[in-house]
């Protein structure tokens, strides 16, 4: 049987080391595109497995492809996977961080991650009414008594959001105080966030459909030359989140599980959230109280009323928040300057970084 999505889903991963974390998954990802973003000295080679096909592009090829619209795509953080993004030329993606391994079930069964996020993706969601059976499209599942029949067809997903065993994908307060806490509770469980309902999204495994949210999709400023990081995927997630609860999309989370492997030096992430922790006690709020009018009618209308809104009330909190929104505004630039119509022709010939077959 031929795998699922196999000509319509790339595989994005942001990288500073080799890549031999993919031998685990090449049962799995072997039959997909693979998109490489190299972060840090593009001066260095990056070992890639034999056997995928992949494209990698490193900082000069984001500079060379996007010219001064660069500016946008965060330098030393592993937001730059976003660019990844941008080039794709599928309707689906999944990014995966390259200390995440292949996990294994209750049964010792190894988790094909891949698969299950594409499951996700092609039932819809139910963010207007909470199902008590979690998600009624799962095997073994449906929709309980009570639930409006008028619901029941639901809603087009456009994020997959999967977690991790092992590491828990915490902030750097909660690091400190709990160094040996690890994951080991698997719990058989697809849940839609409800409309509404504001999430943090982790970038670590994760899946969305390009087509219906990609250009919100924008992993923020972050990293080298910024006061923030790691707080890119949920800047991201916040944003997407307000835009699917806008047009009526649906975001689920739950299994799959990948196994998280390494914990991040909690006195190096402090550091980098410092800002953001007390930052966010004012970014939550904004964005509970963000508003969409119908004229936003997609992703692009919506991400650049977002990014008005950022630059007109959280740009009083610091400047790099006016920053930022400068930032939103260039990234859907961007990204329409390579996935608008006419551009397709001309994105194959720019956008090739070291292209290798199989």
């Amino acid at each position: 049987m031929a795998p699922l999505l196999k000509d319509e889903l790339d595989i994005v991963i942001p990288t500073i080391r080799n890549l031999e974390f993919l031998e685990m998954w090449r049962p799995f990802f072997e039959p997909y595109h693979l998109i490489i973003v190299q972060d840090g000295d593009p001066t260095r080679t990056v070992m890639v497995p034999e056997g995928f096909d992949y494209e990698l592009y490193n900082r000069n090829d984001i500079n060379r492809i996007l010219g001064p619209k660069a500016s946008c795509i965060s330098f030393k953080d592993s937001a730059c996977r976003c660019f990844g993004y941008m080039v794709s030329k599928k309707k689906y993606v999944y990014t995966i961080d390259d200390d995440c391994f292949v996990a294994k079930d209750p049964t010792g069964k190894d988790i094909d991650a891949l698969a299950k996020h594409i499951q996700n993706l092609l039932c819809p969601s139910t963010p207007l009414f909470f199902n008590t059976l979690y998600d009624p499209y799962q095997e073994g599942a449906d929709f309980v008594r009570g639930y409006p029949f008028s619901l029941r067809e639901g809603v087009p997903t456009a994020v997959s959001h999967g977690l991790w065993l092992n590491i828990p994908d915490y902030d750097a307060p909660t690091q400190l105080v709990k160094p040996r806490e690890r994951n080991g509770r698997y719990v058989d469980a697809v849940m839609t966030i409800p409309k509404g309902s504001l999430f943090p999204m982790c970038g670590m495994n994760l899946a969305f459909d390009r087509e219906l949210i990609g250009p919100a999709m924008y992993f923020g400023l972050m990293g080298d030359g910024q006061p923030i990081g790691r707080y890119d995927d949920m800047w991201a997630g916040w944003c997407v989140k307000v835009i699917c609860d806008h047009l009526g999309l649906g975001v689920k989370t739950g299994l799959p599980y990948i196994w998280h492997s390494k914990a991040s030096n909690p006195f190096v992430n402090l550091k980098k959230e410092y800002k953001g922790i007390f930052w966010q006690e004012d970014i939550i709020p904004f964005f509970q109280a963000a508003k969409l009018t119908k004229e936003c009618d997609t992703v692009q209308k919506c991400y650049i009323s977002l990014s008005q809104q950022v630059r007109e009330k959280l740009g009083k909190i610091d400047p790099y928040f006016t920053k930022l929104a400068d930032a939103m505004v260039t990234w859907i630039e961007a990204w329409d300057m390579l996935n608008s119509k006419d551009s397709k022709d001309s994105k194959e010939a720019d956008a090739n970084g070291k292209l290798k077959g199989k």
